[in-house]
């Protein structure tokens, strides 16, 4: 079993228990055991179409029993009115899963929806969109595949696939030299292969970490476009290079067009408001 697929199975599972607890009693007190039905997704709002497959999994994680007809999939620019899908099966099960289902396409339709809008404002440039780790605890491997949906890429999932030396890690190290010889004698030790990306918060951190090398991908904290500039000219193009703070979606486009290779934007996960749809009787 991957990282992916185990945590995704524990986010339905621990979904599941908060929600439903020792039983769903009002839906057990009033339908039948035995009554079938049919419900469909119902889109309320522009937007980019999120969760599907997430969709397909909860309900065969609830009940194998019910069968699920996409018409919309994931990455596709839906409108009100569009049915993304009708899933047939027990009515009990169809009321059970319905809230955990639309929380999940929501939450994620809306992270596709605003990462499309700020991949678009990127198009003609070679810069990239970036998610953070400024996730919802616990959604944040579904929350990053729903950036890249939305035409974004993803930065390191968490803390241990990548390693980003910021600046607490270069200040408690003693300095940017320290900080990197440390990170790479670490890998060297442990048999890792992690990619090494450094933040600086000045020019002279640059230069010293320009001077230094043995890193992979340097990280602009909080420099204007004008320091962007020359900052990228100054690493040309020896390291990846990423701008990171304060960037909206109205200096994105400015930051691009600087030569950067990479924009991180917290945005995109930690204050997105989910996509409107409804779970209906058919």
């Amino acid at each position: 079993m991957n990282k992916e697929k185990e945590l995704i199975d524990k986010l339905i599972d621990l979904a599941f228990a908060e929600d439903i607890g020792d039983g769903d009693h009002t839906t057990l007190s009033c339908i039948p055991a035995t009554a079938m039905g049919k419900s469909k997704l119902l889109i309320k709002e522009s937007g980019v179409l999120a969760g599907v497959e997430i969709a397909k999994e909860i309900f065969n994680r609830f009940d194998p029993t019910m069968k699920v007809e996409v018409f919309i999939n994931d990455g596709t620019e839906v409108k009100p009115g569009d049915v993304a899908m009708v899933v047939e099966g027990k009515v009990q099960s169809l009321l059970q899963t319905e809230r955990l289902m639309l929380n999940v396409m929501q939450r994620m339709s809306g992270i596709a929806t605003m990462t499309r809008k700020y991949a678009q404002k990127l198009v003609g440039t070679n810069t990239h969109v970036l998610d953070t780790r400024k996730t919802t605890p616990g959604m944040r491997i579904l929350e990053k595949m729903a950036v890249k949906i939305g035409g974004g890429v993803n930065h390191r999932i968490g803390l241990f696939d990548m390693i980003l030396l910021k600046d607490n890690h270069v200040d408690f190290a003693g300095g940017i030299d320290k900080a990197i010889n440390r990170a790479k004698e670490y890998c060297k030790e442990k048999g890792k292969d992690l990619k090494i990306e450094i933040e600086v918060r000045n020019f002279d951190e640059l230069q010293q970490v320009l001077d230094l090398g043995g890193i992979d991908r340097i990280m602009f904290d909080n420099f204007t476009p004008e320091m962007t500039r020359k900052a990228v000219e100054m690493v040309a193009h020896r390291y990846e290079t990423e701008s990171s703070g304060g960037i909206t979606f109205d200096t994105l486009r400015d930051y691009a067009e600087c030569g950067v290779d990479f924009i991180s934007v917290g945005a995109l996960t930690h204050s997105v408001k989910g996509l409107d749809m409804s779970f209906k009787a058919c």
